[in-house]
């Protein structure tokens, strides 16, 4: 199996949240390494979180599970009701259809470098702290109402 060269696959902190949600995400750096590792099944993302990063908006899907393992650094697990700190080694799996909202903040002053594992979403999302939807028959961003934003 060959050994993937991070340093191939240039980050990116782009993202598709509409402001203002997407200032949460600025400090959130990312590499997509299935496309260039000739992975098509699911995803796999080396996420690199500055301090003060959010990994995304609180959310959860109903059709996609997600699985992330914390490479180095720390983060802040911040679910419904809970908040877990996550160090090197730590694991994390948030199934589908589970209505868990979850993300990880990076609160400390290191960088945490995580990787996240997952399938590209094709169903509906939910943020439950903000206005915002993923539509599941679209896959449009739109508020919780169903209107456009």
């Amino acid at each position: 199996m060959p050994k993937i060269d991070l340093d191939a696959t240039p980050a990116t902190n782009a993202t598709g949240y509409p402001p203002p949600y997407d200032a949460a995400v600025a400090k959130r750096w990312y590499r997509r390494l299935g496309p260039d590792a000739g992975i098509e099944d699911f995803g796999i993302s080396h996420v690199v979180l500055e301090p003060g990063g959010w990994s995304s908006q609180r959310h959860w899907h109903e059709g996609e599970d997600e699985f992330v393992v914390i490479l180095s650094g720390e983060a802040m697990l911040v679910e419904e009701d809970a908040r877990t700190p996550m160090r090197a080694g730590d694991c994390a799996a948030f199934p589908k259809g589970q209505a868990n909202g979850h993300h990880l903040v990076n609160e400390g002053a290191a960088p945490c470098v995580f990787v996240a594992i997952g399938r590209k979403a094709a169903s509906a999302c939910h943020y439950p702290d903000i206005d915002l939807h993923i539509d599941g028959r679209t896959l449009n961003y739109c508020r919780k109402d169903g209107s456009r934003l």
